[in-house]
């Protein structure tokens, strides 16, 4: 059965937000600064990308590096769990580049009916 406590589901709801696969793949890339990661994605509210790193951080897939200096300087990036994510995710990402044109098709389609 898979009710929501079921190993699958819950991976999906980890990922499936707007913003986890892109905060992801932003990460993949290394180590990031928050400033440098809310300029690299696009579209993303500086609310939105604190609550997304630190749902991340929760689920133990992003660390979150705080350095003892004025200014603070603040690090993110993937934890060794979190690295799991990139190759998957990437599949994922190809799939829908190969695979937009026929979404869009199909939604014009349904939507002209």
């Amino acid at each position: 059965m898979l009710d929501g406590q079921c190993p699958p589901r819950q991976a999906l709801d980890l990922i499936a937000d707007r913003w986890t696969m892109i905060v992801i793949k932003a990460l993949a890339e290394g180590i990031q600064r928050y400033g440098a990661l809310h300029r690299e994605i696009g579209g993303i509210s500086q609310k939105m990308l604190t609550q997304t790193l630190r749902s991340l951080e929760r689920d133990g897939l992003v660390r979150r590096t705080v350095y003892p200096v004025v200014p603070p300087k603040v690090e993110y990036a993937l934890t060794p769990l979190g690295e799991t994510l990139i190759e998957p995710l990437a599949a994922i990402g190809a799939w829908a580049e190969r695979h937009m044109d026929e979404i869009v098709r199909a939604r014009t389609r349904a939507d002209s009916v």
